[in-house]
């Protein structure tokens, strides 16, 4: 069942967003792994204003970590979209990976992302069988290049050939001209990647299979957050 008649998929997103991908429609399981708690039921539409108003929330302000978003099952995939899912933030990332590598072990395929709307750049972290297969930064933080794992996607060796560069991404023969410009598309990539490899949040549509209903839920960081997470417009009796 749907959450409402009128609940047809439509994109998630904020000007930082941070989601995992997990290739199963099996919310209740995915619910229980990540140890997320008390769900409330939320169309997409509520759950697109909730994300963006956790988005846009001030600095040291922890409570968009408190919670996230479930979606339905689409497209036989699972999404879960909130701050708490970072897979490059200094605070979550090395949980994100574990987390992944979990679900993948159970689910097949797990991935988590970050992209920044406003030139903030992309994260990938690519999950299968319970190994990494591919983590990826590109957000102009000076260790990025520290969270790089595995060998480059096929999208990325596409990216690659299309510069003119070899395809291991192999920097070293590059001119500063082919970096600045890889570095630009890498920045913007995350959504595409999502959408190659799975299911992204940006391209839901009233054509997207769903099953089920969507809910927000809270996280284990609950308790260290500083505000209600059930707070303004989107508390639910």
């Amino acid at each position: 069942m749907r959450a409402a008649d009128n609940d047809w998929a439509e994109p998630i997103s904020t000007c930082w967003n941070r989601w995992i991908a997990i290739s199963t429609g099996d919310q209740a399981g995915v619910m229980e792994l990540l140890g997320l708690f008390s769900p409330r039921p939320v169309t997409f539409a509520e759950a697109r204003i909730a994300i963006d108003d956790d988005g846009h929330s001030g600095p040291g302000d922890r409570s968009p970590l408190s919670r996230v978003n479930v979606t339905p099952e689409v497209d036989g995939w699972t999404l879960v979209v909130g701050a708490w899912c970072d897979p490059c933030e200094k605070e979550r990332r090395e949980e994100v990976l574990r987390l992944c590598k979990r679900l993948s072990a159970r689910y097949g395929k797990a991935q988590a992302y970050y992209y920044g709307e406003q030139g903030d750049g992309s994260t990938w972290l690519v999950t299968e069988h319970g190994s990494v297969v591919r983590r990826y930064a590109a957000t102009s933080e000076p260790d990025d290049e520290l969270l790089t794992i595995g060998d480059p996607l096929p999208y990325e060796r596409q990216q690659w050939l299309e510069l003119g560069l070899p395809a291991d991404g192999d920097l070293r023969t590059a001119t500063e001209e082919q970096i600045e410009e890889w570095m630009w598309i890498a920045s913007g990539l995350a959504p595409e990647i999502a959408a190659a490899y799975g299911v992204s949040p940006y391209t839901l549509s009233r054509e997207t299979k769903v099953r089920g209903a969507g809910v927000l839920a809270l996280t284990p960081s609950d308790s260290q957050a500083n505000a209600s997470p059930w707070r303004g417009r989107h508390r639910r009796s």
